[in-house]
């Protein structure tokens, strides 16, 4: 079984920064996620406007 490439350079992942090739990238995509460039979706409650 081959790894997965790491999300952020495409290079191949390391054990230690799975699933990342680098502490370079982990931190990369953790910046990511804190500006907001990610985003995980959900759906609204529905509003009970009548009460």
């Amino acid at each position: 079984m081959t790894a997965k490439p790491c999300p952020i350079c495409k290079r191949p992942s390391i054990a230690e920064q799975a699933p990342f090739c680098s502490r370079r990238c982990r931190e990369v995509d953790l910046g990511r996620w804190f500006g907001e460039d990610y985003k995980v979706s959900t759906e609204e409650p529905a509003s009970d406007e009548g009460e």
